[in-house]
């Protein structure tokens, strides 16, 4: 079967879209039992069955904002940087992605911050590409990160850690709901709905994310798994998030999971 993404929820007055360029998605393989440890109750690794063995994945998301907006105010000349810093985990038995923090290059990273009590802070990120050379090159050089990357001459056969395409589409590029922890101690949670991408794939000439080392999930040795790139691409934001609750099951099924829900 091939992945075909995901129908686009009705667009509310509330909620907010930008475009996204130099977009690339540098992920890691990292070891499930210490991304574990840093998950809160009823959330868990995703585990993939690499060549080494099992293990979970993490990922740096970088590109540039451009023209972010709610559908309520005329789109803001706004072009800065970010980088949301992820991983592939389940929240009571539903996929989606934990965000660690996220770093911004503008002012504007306040508002999350303070107004919805998200892990957002400032930081100097410069990110560039160039799509049309040969070979193909995207470069981020940011405070607390850098990676230099090039395209190779042949995308690879296969990822490791995945069946196929439709596998690593699925997981890598598209999940679209994410969860965090607020200022306040609580879970948040949001999503986000983006056009199936069509991404190049990107070999590292050299990366290094510390938010990851902090975390004792990487080493300033580690290699990327992979690097997934689009040139631009459209996202909406499923605005404001909401503060996640976490129902127990009412029947007495044995086996039967929690739901994660939002509040509100």
């Amino acid at each position: 079967m091939t992945f075909s993404g995901t129908p686009r929820p009705r667009l509310r007055w509330h909620h907010a879209e930008t475009e996204l360029d130099d977009f690339a998605i540098v992920s890691y393989r990292v070891p499930a039992e210490a991304l574990g440890r840093l998950l809160p109750a009823g959330f868990a690794p995703m585990r993939f069955a690499f060549a080494e063995g099992e293990a979970a994945m993490v990922s740096a998301v970088a590109f540039r904002d451009r023209d972010f907006h709610f559908r309520f105010c005329p789109p803001a000349a706004i072009s800065c940087g970010q980088i949301n810093y992820r991983a592939y985990v389940t929240a009571y038995g539903e996929p989606g992605v934990w965000f660690f923090g996220t770093s911004l290059d503008h002012p504007v990273v306040a508002v999350p911050r303070l107004l919805w009590g998200m892990p957002w802070r400032r930081d100097r990120i410069g990110i560039t590409a160039d799509w049309d050379s040969a070979p193909a090159r995207w470069r981020l050089d940011a405070g607390e990160a850098s990676c230099t990357a090039t395209e190779p001459a042949a995308p690879p056969g296969r990822l490791d850690g995945f069946t196929g395409e439709s596998h690593w589409m699925a997981m890598l590029t598209h999940p679209t709901i994410g969860w965090y922890r607020r200022r306040d101690g609580r879970v948040g949670t949001y999503s986000i709905w983006h056009p199936l991408m069509r991404p190049r794939h990107l070999t590292a000439e050299s990366a290094r994310f510390r938010v990851f080392e902090e975390l004792g999930l990487t080493t300033p040795e580690s290699e990327p798994h992979s690097i997934l790139a689009q040139e631009n691409i459209h996202f909406d934001i499923h605005t404001p998030p909401r503060r996640l609750r976490a129902q127990r099951p009412t029947s007495a099924e044995p086996g039967e999971r929690a739901a994660a829900r939002p509040e509100g």
